[in-house]
């Protein structure tokens, strides 16, 4: 099946998509354990997605997504649903209207 897509809830721009190299079940199985939708790299979308160097994680436009928590398996951004909840725009460079 297709990757869910997740879009920035201040611009709609696609901030990531998952799961991608593992299934939906892991995908999910991992975010409940952490209690936050729990992304790797290879989900993130660099073109928008930023890591501080405290591992705040935020998108290009300033929006706090959550935060780059590594494990084992490597870099682990936990990520605020609500941050990620919004609805695609045709541009992403286009401001919506409130």
């Amino acid at each position: 099946s297709e990757p869910i897509k997740f879009y920035d809830s201040n611009t709609g721009k696609l901030l990531f998509e998952a799961p991608k190299g593992r299934s939906f079940e892991e995908f999910v199985k991992e975010s409940r354990a952490h209690g936050w939708p729990s992304f790797r790299d290879n989900e993130v979308n660099w073109d928008y997605v930023r890591v501080l160097p405290n591992g705040e994680t935020i998108s290009v436009d300033g929006t706090h997504l959550g935060h780059n928590l590594p494990d084992g398996k490597g870099s682990r951004y936990c990520i605020n649903l609500v941050s990620v909840a919004g609805n695609p725009v045709e541009d992403a460079g286009a401001t919506q209207e409130l």
